[in-house]
């Protein structure tokens, strides 16, 4: 729970998708009917979407809200990518 000058950090992968779709940000942002801008908020931190809009974001990419965004920071691709040293030669 969150409470006085406490805040929460919503980590997001919003941009990695948006590059693999192709998208411009100002073309995600009319596709759920955003200001550009608020897209770059978005994708830097800056900024908490709406419930909506979380909503709106996944059902572009075809994910659920919780692949584009988190409390807890993601692992980092390359670390999802590296084969395990523990099978490693």
């Amino acid at each position: 729970m969150v409470s006085g000058n406490d805040s929460i950090s919503l980590h997001n992968r919003l941009a990695l998708f948006r590059v693999e779709a192709g998208l411009s940000r100002a073309a995600l942002a009319d596709r759920v009917g955003v200001n550009p801008q608020t897209i770059g908020f978005l994708e830097r931190g800056q900024y908490g979407p709406s419930l909506e809009l979380g909503l709106k974001l996944a059902a572009v990419f075809g994910v659920p809200v919780e692949t584009l965004f988190s409390l807890v920071p993601f692992q980092s691709l390359a670390s999802q990518l590296m084969p395990s040293s523990a099978g490693a030669a």
